[in-house]
């Protein structure tokens, strides 16, 4: 008879996310793993199977969480300016506060580092982007209507554009670019609404 899991599975994915957001896929161990879960080797195997299938749930992990953040924000009562203008404000503190310690975004990150050569973590990131995508499109396109985005661009255009700005933002900032030249670049973001 099979001894029953006595840790919290749960627990164990959110230390691995945060390993594999300080060190990336490759560079993170199994023995990082276990450091970070407080698992023994053979824990992690029988749970997750392999390095890659507990990335993949950290990673899930790290989309549902922040994909909830961005549903909060843009669920609010502000007009859609102001949550996009939010949304790069909320990025921006993220990386510039006292305690950030240069660990970034795990879907940015991932992007770079994993997507091109894993065709599993690819199409995952994919449907996050569509998520977002879809989100932002929708808040944007009620912003029109209420008049408080205005010109000529699409709903949709716009979405990618605040997507791309907030991995821009990422980048930028783990490459040492300081708090008022990322705030800049969020306003001249905002300016193509």
């Amino acid at each position: 008879m099979a001894r029953p899991r006595k840790f919290d599975e749960a627990r164990a994915v959110d230390a691995a996310m945060e390993a594999f957001r300080a060190a990336g896929y490759e560079a993170t161990s199994t023995q990082d793993l276990c450091d970070a879960t407080g698992l023994g080797r053979s824990s992690i195997y029988n749970t997750f199977k392999s390095k890659h299938d507990l990335f993949e749930r950290a990673l899930a992990r790290y989309m549902e969480r922040k994909n909830g953040e961005l549903a909060a924000l843009l669920a609010g009562e502000l007009p859609a300016r102001q949550k996009i203008r939010a949304l790069l404000q909320l990025v921006i503190d993220e990386e510039c506060a006292d305690d950030a310690d240069g660990r970034g975004c795990l879907v940015v990150n991932s992007c770079a580092e994993v997507a091109a050569h894993d065709p599993s973590v690819a199409a995952s990131l994919e449907r996050d982007y569509g998520v977002r995508l879809e989100a932002l499109r929708a808040v944007i396109e009620a912003g029109r209507r209420a008049g408080d985005v205005t010109g000529d661009r699409d709903a949709r255009t716009l979405a990618h554009l605040v997507i791309a700005t907030i991995g821009g933002l990422r980048v930028s900032a783990r490459a040492g670019v300081d708090r008022a030249a990322l705030e800049a670049v969020a306003d001249a973001a905002l300016a193509a609404f």
